[in-house]
């Protein structure tokens, strides 16, 4: 195997692990956004819900830890690194201990699907502040390709969302409302890049590997100031409107995650759940990919296509694998 690296870098958004992180980090997640402290309060309600822990970095680390045994049974073996962008462990303390650890070059792995400034690009100028920060010896990061249409990503959910509506009596799935959830981003960031035909793209690979014929993309998770129009429609004026229709199942598949983390436990799991008891539809939320064994071979096949040129790069659908680097002005929002 032709090595030019010589680790691994999973990065992601981090999340608080106690009730005194939650403000700590909602004010690095929101410094320099312009949010109230009263919307800052609001959303730390949310941590406090669940004792103050989100739980994105426990998923993280158990994703880490069957990364490591997958490369360790299958090759190739290299050391997997942590870092966030919003909390411990910063990316840059991450970097720091690379450079200790004697790491020259790294892949990076970004648990985010789809491309778009917040979930692609904005990773990538993180990781150019982390280096600067570190000085000389930093680490060379190159970020591994989005994956929306890898078979790694699909399958499995089309699986979990095929397994939901089996949990159906028989006679009632046919009618089951099935909607695919992303988070809401700015129309203004959404014009700058690929995210929105990539989440309608992933749900039609997924809806058709399950045997779905009828399917709505909907998100969530919308935040900043209501006169910016933001991508829509939302989930919980879809869930009126379907039960409004005379709709008794609703499924929700949150296709725009990896991951089960606070955004889709609130957003979906409490207020989509709550808001559909309320008008009397049965509810099912749909788990994301988490640590589906295909999933984390995926990450695999994604490190191994970088090692070795010429390797098949897999993807559903005709858009064809994305690029291994973006172009200079690659979803960069219209200032």
């Amino acid at each position: 195997m032709v090595s030019s690296y010589d680790a691994v870098l999973v990065m992601s958004f981090g999340g608080p692990e106690g009730p005194a992180d939650v403000v700590p980090f909602l004010e690095n997640v929101t410094r320099g956004r312009n949010v109230g402290r009263d919307r800052l309060l609001e959303v730390a309600h949310h941590y406090e819900r669940f004792g103050g822990v989100s739980p994105l970095n426990g998923q993280n680390r158990a994703l880490i830890d069957a990364l490591e045994r997958e490369l360790a049974a299958r090759g190739p073996k290299l050391p997997v690194y942590f870092g966030n962008r919003n909390w411990h462990p910063f990316l840059v303390d991450t970097l720091r201990q690379m450079r200790g650890d004697g790491v020259k070059r790294a892949l990076m792995f970004v648990t985010s699907a789809y491309s778009s400034y917040s979930g692609c690009r904005q990773y990538r100028e993180d990781v150019q502040r982390a280096q600067d920060a570190v000085g000389a010896g930093a680490p060379i990061v190159d970020k591994l390709r989005v994956f929306y249409n890898h078979p790694g990503f699909i399958e499995p959910n089309a699986l979990s969302l095929r397994a939901a509506l089996d949990s159906l009596p028989p006679e009632r799935r046919g009618a089951a409302r099935v909607f695919f959830t992303a988070h809401s981003v700015p129309l203004a960031m959404a014009k700058c890049s690929a995210y929105e035909s990539q989440v309608m793209e992933a749900g039609r690979l997924v809806a058709a590997a399950a045997g779905v014929a009828d399917w709505e993309l909907a998100y969530q998770s919308r935040s900043g100031p209501p006169h910016v129009p933001w991508l829509e429609p939302d989930i919980l004026p879809e869930i009126d409107r379907v039960a409004g229709a005379g709709a008794k199942d609703v499924v929700v598949l949150p296709l725009g995650f990896i991951s089960d983390h606070m955004e889709v436990m609130f957003d979906l799991d409490v207020e989509a759940a709550e808001r559909a008891g309320d008008l009397g539809l049965h509810f099912i939320r749909v788990p994301t990919v988490g640590t589906a064994a295909r999933f984390i071979a995926m990450i695999r096949e994604l490190i191994v296509e970088r090692l070795e040129p010429g390797t098949t790069r897999p993807a559903l659908g005709s858009n064809g694998p994305s690029h291994d680097v973006c172009a200079v002005s690659c979803c960069l929002p219209k200032r």
